[in-house]
């Protein structure tokens, strides 16, 4: 008769168990669904940032190209209007930063993710 007891209650442990992982997998889910395609989108900007200033120290673009081009770009890559975009000529390279930082909302925590990136010309590309 104890055997029988037992068993039953095992059953009931397997289903908890099963509940809280497929509870626990969703969270996880859920927090990469928000977090990716931020993550995702500043990676494209990174390589658009590099092409821009490429093309500006192959055609002989000034700084303000540069950053009207980035500015145009900002809604496409879900940047913020509020990001510092500075460009700079700086030993005959073009280099741009930009900054900004955007709030990633999860359930009961809010992630700032803070984009910080710079780029430089290629030196190949430069001609004197």
């Amino acid at each position: 008769m104890r055997n029988t007891n037992a068993r039953r209650t095992d059953a009931g442990s397997a289903r908890l168990k099963l509940i809280v992982v497929i509870g626990i997998v969703a969270v996880v889910g859920y927090c990469c669904y928000l977090f990716i395609p931020i993550v995702y989108q500043a990676y494209l900007f990174k390589d658009q940032m590099q092409r821009n200033v490429d093309v500006a120290s192959v055609q002989g673009h000034d700084t303000g190209w540069v950053k009207n081009q980035l500015t145009k770009l900002a809604p496409d890559y879900g940047i913020p209007a509020d990001a510092v975009i500075s460009p700079v000529l700086r030993d005959n390279r073009m280099e741009v930063r930009v900054q900004f930082s955007k709030p990633i909302i999860f359930p009961g925590y809010t992630y700032n993710y803070t984009f910080d990136h710079t780029v430089k010309s290629t030196a190949f590309l430069v001609f004197k």
